[in-house]
């Protein structure tokens, strides 16, 4: 394996950090969530390199990409980072915000996308219910900049299997990045009323300790798309990067080819 790093130039003058595992073994784009970075798939890459070519990369803000400085899409960088790398037809491996972002690029640009492993994915345009106490707990650490709080907030909110160490610092890398996303960040379109038009092949993995209006997300979105497996994982919260790394990486290896 022979790694190489990129800072990739996107909209607005920023750049965003990427690793690609280098070869000439078919690729594969690894997605990170919006609660860490593209650090939380380093339990896979072991698993998957001698398979896949592995690409992946820090949304602005989070782990090595500098903090946005401009106004951009999640999708936007997905497909500044594909051109980059030259990549067509890619099988995407999506968690939590970066399933939202494959499911966006499905239907944006179903010629670039192989297939779908979604890991606890979010969706764009779900109903999501109303949770007041939550929202506004979430408003005064934001407003306060308090990153202790509000690391401490996602960890009681996304790690319910356990704040261990690793959990603690992609936590702590999430919360850093929140208040340029919530400044910067423009959001892609709606996805949940088109999932019957995304025709490629998808596997999501639900997270049963995940938080339950997401497990509820989840369960409707495998149950809308048109070739979809649904796996549950008993036990497993939001990070299941972290928590489960052989299942997911047996699936990627499954489903991906």
């Amino acid at each position: 394996m022979h790694t190489t790093h990129h800072m990739i130039p996107v909209s607005g003058g920023d750049t965003v950090w990427a690793e690609d595992s280098g070869g000439d073994a078919p690729p594969v784009v690894l997605l990170h969530p919006g609660v860490g970075d593209s650090r939380i798939w380093d339990p896979l890459v072991e698993r998957l390199a001698p398979h896949h070519r592995i690409i992946r990369y820090d949304v602005r803000g989070y782990g090595r990409s500098p903090a946005p400085t401009a106004p951009y899409t999640l999708l936007g960088d997905l497909l500044a980072v594909l051109d980059h790398f030259a990549l067509d037809r890619v099988p995407l491996v999506g968690c939590s915000m970066g399933g939202g972002a494959a499911l966006g690029l499905a239907l944006l640009a179903p010629e670039r996308v192989r297939s779908l492993v979604l890991v606890t994915p979010g969706v764009g345009g779900y109903p999501w219910p109303d949770e007041p106490e939550v929202d506004a707990e979430y408003e005064r650490l934001m407003a306060a900049r308090d990153i202790d709080g509000l690391t401490a907030f996602g960890l009681r909110e996304w790690a319910r299997s356990g704040a261990d160490e690793r959990a603690v610092e992609q936590l702590r890398s999430a919360a850093t990045a929140w208040p340029g996303e919530e400044e910067h960040e423009e959001a892609d379109p709606p996805v949940f009323d088109r999932l019957g038009e995304i025709t490629v092949p998808a596997v999501v993995l639900l997270g049963e300790l995940d938080r339950p209006p997401l497990v509820t997300c989840n369960e409707e979105l495998a149950a809308r798309l048109p070739d979809c497996r649904l796996v549950r994982m008993p036990g497993v919260d939001h990070l299941a990067p972290l928590r489960v790394p052989d299942l997911i990486a047996g699936t990627v290896l499954a489903h991906c080819g």
